[in-house]
């Protein structure tokens, strides 16, 4: 179930996303909600690092903000990560040669 659900009490104000596991090459990946991302402001191309603190609980911080050069388009960027994640194999075999 992908959803956004806000509980709010006296004592808190939290905001549950709720997204699916899925396949991204030989790693799981996951989707962020648009609210989510914008919140922190975050686009295609920024770093994300996910932090454990001593409860257990994994906070999301955006470490920067991706700079591209003028002359490339993000989403050239992206299909560029698609097709080296789905020739990972091949490249990995190409490298130990």
């Amino acid at each position: 179930m992908n959803g956004v659900v806000k509980v709010t009490n006296e004592k808190s104000n939290v905001t549950r996303y709720s997204r699916k596991i899925g396949r991204m090459g030989n790693s799981l990946g996951v989707s962020l909600p648009k609210s989510l991302a914008e919140k922190l402001n975050i686009s295609q191309g920024d770093e994300i690092e996910f932090v454990e603190n001593d409860r257990g609980e994994v906070v999301l911080i955006k470490v920067r903000q991706a700079q591209l050069p003028d002359n490339v388009r993000p989403e050239v960027l992206e299909a560029f990560f698609d097709v080296f994640e789905e020739d990972e194999g091949i490249l990995e075999d190409l490298r130990d040669r």
